[in-house]
């Protein structure tokens, strides 16, 4: 028997202190993970159903075999391993600018780190999605400029809801342009936000990308007897 509150790590970063905790469930006897920045949650295991869309979602619209993958932000790996259930996918490239949360993985503090580590399609990054985005060398400092089929993302709360505000420029039609520059012809780009589908952000997409589909995904709320919902964007060449 785990105990019932537990700190697993904590690690001061240039964006605040993060802390990895587990916690365990009164009602349902089950370990929750949480990731904390500051006085933030970045990521639960309460909640993954969003992620896990996101994935299922953007690849979906992928097309071909052999895909190439890349995931801008790790967090507990419900996006990646997801990404690796589908056996089209060749390469994982994941993306996140906060090594402890690659740490974690590695030592398997968090309940897929195994999964992922395992996986010798998997590899960590880390980086700065944004920045990386921006340039012209892209994701993968081993294959600079490598293309990909589809790029999954999620890191900030929605597009205008960032975790820092340099984040922003990204969202914007130049931003996605210079994101788009890193898919192969057909690439696919997918988004996860916390906010309901914004008509300024989707016609950002539709400035740069041919078909733009927003999805909301409703899932049961554990605390209450309400629907949650996010959103998961869709966006294709």
């Amino acid at each position: 028997m785990s105990a019932m509150f537990e700190e697993l790590d904590y690690r001061p970063t240039p964006i605040g202190a993060l802390s990895l905790r587990r916690r365990r469930d009164l009602s349902t006897g089950e370990d929750i993970y949480e990731i904390i920045l500051g006085d933030a949650y970045l990521m639960s295991s309460r909640f993954t159903v969003a992620e896990e869309e996101l994935s299922r979602m953007g690849l979906a619209a992928a097309k071909g075999e052999s895909l190439k993958v890349a995931v801008g932000g790790l967090g507990l790996g419900y996006t990646a391993k997801t990404a690796l259930d589908d056996q089209r996918v060749a390469s994982l490239t994941v993306v996140d600018a906060l090594g402890p949360v690659i740490d974690w993985h590695k030592e398997s503090l968090l309940p897929l780190g195994e999964h992922l580590t395992a996986d010798g399609r998997c590899d960590f990054v880390e980086g700065d999605f944004f920045d990386l985005a921006a340039s012209s060398n892209g994701f993968d400092a081993k294959e600079p400029g490598k293309k990909f089929d589809a790029i999954l993302l999620d890191i900030d709360h929605s597009p205008t809801n960032v975790l820092d505000p340099k984040n922003l420029d990204f969202y914007q039609p130049e931003g996605l342009e210079k994101l788009a520059a890193h898919l192969e012809p057909n690439g696919v780009f997918a988004l996860w936000s916390n906010d309901a589908p914004d008509p300024v952000f989707e016609a950002a997409l539709k400035s740069v990308f041919a078909h733009v589909e927003s999805h909301i995904v409703s899932f049961d709320s554990p605390l209450n007897d309400v629907k949650e919902s996010n959103t998961v964007y869709v966006a294709s060449l």
